[in-house]
């Protein structure tokens, strides 16, 4: 009878353990990353946004590293965390900027500018964008104040900083959504 019991035991362990070893590692700091791709405004914007970031959390700072490529070259583009993760309708599902705390839009790392205001990106010969920056005020989870779950935009145009509440960045020919890898 005991032999029996054990062989009912097998398949449910057996399962239980695939889905242990199939789901995100749980250890570490928290681990997101974003993958852009062009939107349908990506051709009238003359640019094919696409790249990988990785957000790292430690210490209460989010860490961002990536590469995006398909820019004009030379130029400068609005960069930010737009509110829902849905690139539909040429990036305008996204709704508009990250902003939990109800700032003005202004300059990345300005005290008073939104959750969502991210630097701008600069583009090289090549249309390349190397990033490595900081944000301070978000959390790589599904909380008020977290990231995950909410799209990353890329825009044709230089943010001016100014425009209230989005910068005057013009359309949204790159986007993605941010992932929990842990």
């Amino acid at each position: 009878m005991t032999h029996h019991r054990a062989a009912l035991c097998l398949p449910v362990l057996a399962g239980v353990l695939l889905a242990a070893c199939s789901s995100p590692a749980t250890y570490g700091p928290p681990l997101a990353r974003v993958q852009i791709v062009p939107t349908g405004a990506a051709t009238a914007a003359a640019m094919s946004p696409a790249g990988q970031l990785e957000f790292r959390q430690a210490e209460g700072v989010v860490y961002v590293s990536g590469r995006i490529t398909g820019l004009k070259p030379n130029a400068t583009h609005g960069f930010h965390i737009h509110e829902v993760g849905d690139c539909a309708s040429e990036g305008m599902a996204s709704r508009g900027h990250f902003n939990p705390a109800g700032k003005r839009h202004g300059m990345h790392g300005a005290g008073d500018a939104h959750a969502g205001d991210l630097p701008a990106l600069k583009a090289d010969a090549n249309g390349n964008a190397e990033l490595r920056f900081e944000l301070k005020g978000v959390t790589l989870d599904v909380s008020p104040l977290g990231i995950i779950g909410r799209a990353v935009i890329v825009h044709r145009d230089p943010d001016d900083l100014k425009t209230q509440p989005t910068g005057n960045s013009g359309p949204r020919p790159g986007c993605g959504v941010i992932e929990a890898v842990r």
